[in-house]
């Protein structure tokens, strides 16, 4: 077991010998070996004692706090986990443009590469005009970032790609249930929008907590920025693996029928579309059998989980940083 997931309002958590107790009022505790916990999801009202907080920073559990609807709110994590001499390097760099383009230039072409590839994929036996047209597009915008020499070209690029790519994975939904032609964001207005908002939530928090095992601050990103101090280093080196990871997991979960519109519910004051509880933890589990799921990695001779690989980009990530080898995005396998 990789992560726990707290989802149910009122949960209490606290520890026993070697073990964590997971208790809901009128349910069956369940008890988890504080060994096999990589790390804990806080979403909502949940109650952590002291003994499962003190447990957490000894064994290095990073713990992640959420809004209900699942929002990141901040993390917890051992003093262990820090180290300054990585983090001043990361400083140094943000002044190195030579560097923040580097890296921001090839977790660019990861992810428009991966974007490509999950259209053909999904489109060989349908065949639409529309899909192929989107990864022509696709295909003319990787091959311009050849001619890209800084970082607001970068972003520019990037966004074209993400209009183009967003609409034909739209015409990829063979659920005539549901429908999806733009993304939004916050809030989700829509089903598709708010499975696709989960799913990345859930893998950023994977590739923050693999960035903080790493003694890394995620704070200290290249391609993301903005005037608030957010995990930015988390946005970059999630964006590679959102159509692999999450995009593909939402085609299949709603082609195959797992949902049905009655799984999702309206928040009245924001308009948000949301996951029910109960769905939530059904897509909970498609989604950690995603992160289990194998693939080939270049960085190792045997196969590899998708979580694996993500802790592995996080290490090219800081083999880059501190060695300046270049830094290679993972690009999933044809």
């Amino acid at each position: 077991m990789a992560a726990i997931y707290l989802l149910e309002q009122g949960t209490t958590i606290y520890k026993d010998y070697q073990r964590f107790i997971i208790y809901v009022a009128e349910k069956p505790k369940l008890e988890v070996p504080i060994r096999e916990v990589e790390q804990i999801l806080v979403f909502g009202n949940i109650q952590l004692s002291t003994h499962v907080i003190n447990a957490c920073l000894r064994e290095n559990i990073t713990v992640l706090f959420l809004s209900q609807s699942g929002q990141y709110h901040g993390h917890l994590w051992s003093e262990e986990s820090t180290n300054l001499d990585n983090q001043l390097i990361q400083i140094e760099r943000r002044h190195d443009d030579y560097f923040q383009f580097n890296v921001s230039k090839s977790i660019v072409l990861g992810k428009l590469i991966n974007s490509k590839q999950l259209l053909i994929r999904f489109n060989r036996k349908r065949k639409l005009a529309e899909v192929e047209k989107a990864i022509f597009g696709i295909n003319q915008d990787i091959d311009s970032l050849d001619f890209v020499d800084n970082l607001d070209s970068l972003r520019g690029y990037e966004g074209i790609a993400a209009a183009r790519y967003f609409p034909a994975f739209g015409k990829l939904i063979t659920n005539s249930s549901f429908s999806f032609a733009q993304r939004f964001r916050q809030p989700p207005t829509d089903e598709i929008n708010s499975l696709l908002s989960f799913g990345y939530t859930l893998l950023f928090n994977n590739v923050l907590s693999f960035i903080i095992a790493e003694g890394l601050s995620p704070y200290l990103g290249n391609f993301h920025y903005g005037e608030k101090q957010k995990p930015y280093l988390a946005f970059d080196l999630m964006e590679e693996f959102r159509s692999p990871i999450v995009d593909g997991l939402v085609l299949k979960i709603i082609n195959n029928s797992v949902f049905k519109p009655k799984d999702f519910e309206i928040i009245a004051n924001t308009g948000g579309v949301y996951l029910s509880t109960s769905a939530r933890r059904i897509f909970l589990k498609y989604f950690e059998n995603r992160m289990n799921e194998e693939v080939s990695h270049p960085d190792v001779q045997s196969i590899v989980t998708y979580r694996h690989a993500v802790q592995l980009q996080v290490r090219r990530y800081k083999r880059c940083l501190l060695s300046s080898i270049k830094y290679e995005p993972f690009l999933r396998p044809v």
